[in-house]
């Protein structure tokens, strides 16, 4: 995990939580937070094989009990396979039906156009743009935010 993740590529469009470069102690930690978790919401991509990335929903509480944000990254190396579209489309089903979701969403940074499209063939649809939200590399970026409903 911690090879396929440190990529300064992949990094530069993920949270500061996703640190570059991305240690073995990173991926340790990573591993026992999915581990704890009361539901299991987090999995990993595996393509012929190999680990590939990861996808996974982080339910929300309270009044947002029936919502979850959705996180996912491929490996640099698996770009452009379609490996992480099919892995969204997998997640969303199973957060509406195994959860029991109405809406999924996720935030993706402006410069991150090939994540816009991953969440367009999926049936997310933009809900609006976060302006100047994001401060990341020394940059400020707007955040484009997407949803999907379980009808």
């Amino acid at each position: 995990m911690a090879v396929v993740a440190n990529s300064k590529k992949l990094a530069r469009n993920m949270r500061d939580g996703f640190p570059h470069p991305y240690s073995l102690q990173n991926a340790h930690d990573f591993i026992q937070i999915c581990m704890d978790k009361e539901i299991q919401s987090i999995f990993a991509i595996f393509y012929h094989g190999e680990f590939a990335g990861s996808v996974g929903l982080h339910p929300q509480k309270d009044v947002y009990r029936k919502s979850a944000e959705l996180g996912y990254y491929v490996a640099e190396k698996y770009w452009n396979k379609g490996i992480a579209s099919k892995s969204v489309g997998l997640i969303v089903k199973f957060g509406f039906e195994s959860l029991h979701l109405t809406r999924i969403y996720a935030g993706v940074f402006q410069n991150n156009i090939a994540s816009m499209r991953i969440l367009e063939k999926n049936g997310f649809v933009l809900e609006g743009i976060k302006r100047k939200a994001i401060f990341k590399n020394n940059k400020i970026l707007d955040e484009h935010f997407y949803a999907i409903i379980n009808e």
